[in-house]
């Protein structure tokens, strides 16, 4: 989804033409697939994070052209939002020190980040939610400046007939919100902190359906985006936030359940990755049905209408320095910020209850039905770490009790198993583990705040940014 396109407008020969392409490729990584052709390279981690611009105010601010421009830095991306950027890091292998040197060149590009907005009176933060950002800061005018959002924007309109896009988020204590858009500027209110997992070929089905079990632990202990429009939602309101506001259906099919282009997903995988490949080119029709203009090969249309299909957990087709193809795992569900030392807390979190998971000698899924997992995962981002487990081997357990009870150990089992250096994985395991025993995420941070501040939005996030660049983890914040 991040590459550029240059049209913005199609025809149904375009649709068709794109059809043939995908179904060859999809055929085409199955043959790879089962021609053990894949890549067993040593497990690799990246990541990507969304961010904002604020202005003084600490309202949104909706010039991330003009930031780009004067950073001059391929690694720093636009985002749907005029006032949104995303920063990449190089991946690195997880053995030894590979995770440290993740964090020091994401520490490195944010700074310089923070520096050049500095420059331009502006602030970089990153969070869930932005508590300032208004209903009609969401519209085209603040749409970044190229062809793939404008056509994002008219193919799901089109797929939705025309019909507005509705927003609806019960809160607690009956608050609640209600609201319609004419385009799809509401997913630009959500930004995320995103972690990619490559591990060896054979790993791969173990170790997507581990990250589909680790996702109400991940989105609950990362949990910051607790406000939209001044409402009090759930913990996580970005997950009915994106799923909502993307809300296109899937082709109809006898005996299946429709999805949406946001989708936890409809089941484990079996046998294969390739399942979900075809399941994209079965259930979801093309939205931008360009000429890829790559080698068949390099699957080009399966990448590009994979990107437009945004699971929770999502695999991804790449390639290694060599050319040789490789299959990772996306996970998406945690929230941007607070500060860097506890997005890289998060991350080695996720990594390491993924690999553990992965290598137990019962999967987890084979204990808690999909549909059960589905539903913790909805409850976890709704009630954050006071979510109650139903099924599995945690049942009746809160996620808090569970996350103590074993699983952050279970988490440092597995950067051990990864090669990742000790000290390194308890000093983050520490700040998770500090962060769920006092329920101190960002989430609950905002919440207190605002209570301080009097309801004072513009305050809260300005004192929000203060701290983060102070760079203490969240549950230190006073």
């Amino acid at each position: 989804m991040g590459q550029d396109i240059e049209r913005t407008r199609f025809e149904q020969r375009d649709f068709q033409r794109f059809e043939r392409a995908l179904r060859a490729e999809t055929h085409a990584l199955h043959d790879l697939i089962e021609a053990g052709a894949l890549s067993q390279r040593a497990p690799v981690v990246g990541l990507e994070l969304e961010a904002w611009l604020i202005d003084a105010d600490g309202r949104p601010s909706p010039r991330n052209a003009e930031f780009l421009q004067v950073l001059d830095c391929p690694d720093v991306v636009t985002e749907l939002g005029r006032f949104n950027v995303e920063l990449n890091v190089p991946p690195r292998p997880a053995v030894g020190d590979g995770l440290a040197r993740l964090h020091d060149d994401l520490q490195a590009l944010w700074t310089r980040c923070t520096d050049v907005a500095a420059g331009l009176g502006l602030q970089m933060v990153s969070i869930g939610i932005l508590p300032t950002v208004r209903d009609a800061d969401l519209t085209l005018a603040n749409v970044s400046d190229r062809a793939r959002y404008r056509a994002l924007n008219t193919q799901v309109l089109r797929q939705r007939h025309g019909r507005a896009i509705r927003l609806d988020v019960d809160g607690p204590d009956g608050s609640a919100l209600h609201c319609e858009h004419r385009d799809v500027m509401l997913e630009a209110a959500a930004t995320s902190f995103q972690v990619h997992l490559q591990v060896p070929a054979d790993g791969v089905v173990r170790a997507y359906n581990a990250a589909l079990w680790a996702s109400p632990f991940t989105v609950a202990v990362a949990a910051n985006a607790p406000l939209l429009f001044g409402r009090r939602l759930w913990q996580e309101t970005r997950v009915p936030l994106f799923e909502q506001a993307l809300n296109v259906g899937s082709r109809e099919i006898a005996g299946k359940e429709a999805l949406s282009r946001v989708t936890f997903g409809s089941d484990y995988v079996g046998w294969s990755l390739a399942e979900v490949f075809r399941e994209n080119l079965e259930r979801f029709e093309p939205l931008l049905p360009v000429d890829a203009g790559e080698p068949p090969a390099r699957l080009p249309h399966l990448r590009l209408h994979n990107g437009t299909i945004w699971r929770w957990n999502r695999p991804l087709v790449g390639f290694d320095d060599d050319g040789t193809p490789h299959l990772r795992v996306e996970h998406r569900p945690m929230a941007a910020g607070p500060t860097i030392v506890d997005m890289m807390a998060n991350l080695a979190f996720s990594v390491g209850l993924i690999a553990e998971s992965a290598a137990a000698e019962t999967p987890p899924e084979a204990t808690l039905p999909f549909a059960a997992l589905r539903h913790r995962f909805v409850a976890a981002a709704r009630e954050g770490l006071a979510a109650r487990c139903e099924g599995g081997d945690v049942a009746g357990e809160t996620l808090r009790d569970a996350l103590l009870g074993g699983l952050v150990g279970r988490a440092r089992d597995g950067l051990a198993r990864l090669g990742v250096t000790p000290a390194l994985a308890d000093g983050w395991l520490k700040i998770v583990e500090a962060r769920v025993a006092c329920g101190g995420t960002g989430a609950a941070w905002q919440l207190r705040e605002l209570d301080r501040c009097g309801g004072d939005l513009n305050a809260l996030t300005l004192a929000y940014a203060r701290r983060q660049a102070e760079g203490m983890p969240v549950h230190r914040w006073a």
